[in-house]
């Protein structure tokens, strides 16, 4: 029997996620609806299909569903994990896990002991291009591994497409870029290096009520040195990144989320299959679909787990009061 998916929040992410849950085979995933109190969610749902339903209570679409899609502001996140939690339903909450480090170890302990079927999206657990950077680094490609160099910039903050969460995405208490794109590559150093230690961090911040504007933070991850750069208003592009691995003979890196380059005589090579983010994200979404309907009827996945999610919340929150 398949699936069904409800969604707690309709915003971009919900959004997407239910694009990708639409189109995917409804014998492992049925979108049972979505609840989102705001009234342009239900315009927004009438545009991707109006058959679906919106329904008015947060306990209504917990209800009608089997796993639930957390994509409300980071506030709300433990809260709602903890009712579907106990209405014995699974659940995929976006990141950050939380803010509040200490009532988020709290709650992840307690859904431990309780043996929830929980994951945080972090999509490179499903990433093409990951696979590729595991297994450059399985075959010796870089020798031994010396070092990781992470560089993300922006061309404003929050970035175009993401105006509508403007009210928290730019605010210090749930937002800024450290939580939203800093956290998938402190969980890729954390998956392909090992734990996540901070040294030290230096973020800037021109209006106190705002987000941070820059940052400059070194690590460890599982004994590697780690840099992270980040910077709004240096590129053009919609956003660019790069994580870079450096070892002792090559280096591979992950270059504006979706495309694995090897450094071959001093050139950045791609795989041939290699595609750009906005052609990957939906087959990489498909993946972990496969993957939440596989958590939700109890099988074991590679999903990042609410432990993992912590262990980087808590390098996130520490950057951000340094």
């Amino acid at each position: 029997m398949a699936v069904r998916l409800g969604f707690i929040g309709f915003g971009i992410m919900g959004q997407r996620l239910l694009h990708a849950a639409h189109r995917h085979n409804n014998n492992v995933i049925q979108v049972s609806g979505i609840f989102d109190p705001s009234p342009e969610s239900t315009t927004a749902l009438n545009a991707i299909d109006p058959a679906l339903e919106s329904f008015a209570s947060v306990e209504a679409v917990i209800d009608a569903s089997d796993c639930l899609h957390i994509a409300s502001p980071p506030l709300s996140h433990l809260d709602y994990l903890t009712q579907c939690n106990a209405a014995g339903r699974a659940a995929l909450c976006e990141k950050p896990l939380a803010t509040d480090v200490a009532r988020a170890t709290a709650v992840v302990e307690q859904m431990e002991a309780q043996e929830m079927r929980a994951a945080v999206n972090f999509p490179m657990a499903s990433s093409f291009a990951v696979d590729y950077l595991q297994r450059w680094i399985d075959d010796g490609a870089i020798g031994t591994a010396e070092k990781v160099d992470i560089e993300l910039k922006f061309p404003s903050w929050p970035r175009a497409w993401q105006m509508d969460a403007i009210d928290w995405l730019d605010k210090r208490a749930e937002g800024g870029f450290t939580r939203e794109v800093g956290s998938h590559f402190l969980f890729l150093s954390q998956r392909l290096c090992g734990p996540v230690e901070l040294l030290d961090a230096t973020c800037g911040y021109p209006d106190d009520r705002l987000s941070e504007r820059s940052l400059t933070a070194t690590f460890k991850a599982g004994g590697l040195p780690v840099t992270m750069t980040g910077e709004v208003g240096t590129t053009e592009k919609p956003d660019h990144n790069t994580w870079t691995l450096t070892g002792s003979a090559g280096r591979v890196r992950l270059r504006d989320w979706s495309v694995a380059e090897q450094e071959i005589d001093g050139e950045w090579i791609a795989p041939a299959d290699a595609l750009d983010n906005e052609l990957a994200r939906p087959l990489i979404l498909e993946r972990q679909l496969n993957k939440v309907a596989a958590m939700t009827e109890g099988e074991k996945t590679d999903l990042a787990t609410l432990r993992e999610a912590l262990d980087v919340q808590k390098t996130v929150e520490e950057i951000l009061t340094r």
